[in-house]
């Protein structure tokens, strides 16, 4: 396995590339997840900032948690709107990138399901991966 991985968005305007294995692998189940993203879960990769690097204007949105009141600062491709990325008042320094934009995701090992009280009845989590009914810390490796 590279310890370089690079993604992008749909059109091509902004790719990106990360350094080594993320700190966490995670599905999120959250309803604001599901919304954002037009889907059953949300895949991340988390990373250090440090080991992100784009290339191309990405437009950023933020948005205030209705249940915590943190904000989470959502990237996206302003050309065909693609979600890259974000990052989130409750995870300094670290950026999640929407596994599905990378070039091959096939290498990435989820850790955890997260928001599962949220989680769509047909959705089912594999044994043994760590499961949180709301979020969780990232934990330590």
């Amino acid at each position: 396995m590279s310890d370089i991985h690079h993604g992008g968005c749909v059109c091509g305007a902004v790719r990106y590339r990360v350094r080594g294995n993320p700190v966490v692998g995670t599905v999120c189940h959250c309803k604001f997840c599901q919304k954002r993203l037009a889907s059953a879960f949300a895949v991340l990769a988390s990373y250090k900032i440090e080991d992100v690097e784009t290339q191309g204007e990405v437009k950023e949105v933020e948005h205030r948690s209705d249940v915590s009141g943190r904000w989470l600062k959502m990237q996206f491709c302003p050309e065909c709107g693609t979600t890259l990325s974000h990052t989130a008042e409750w995870r300094p320094g670290m950026r999640a990138v929407a596994a599905g934009t990378l070039d091959d995701p096939t290498w990435l090992r989820i850790d955890r399901h997260i928001w599962t009280q949220s989680k769509l009845p047909w959705v089912v989590i594999p044994e043994g991966v760590e499961t949180y009914p709301q979020g969780a810390g990232i934990p330590a490796r």
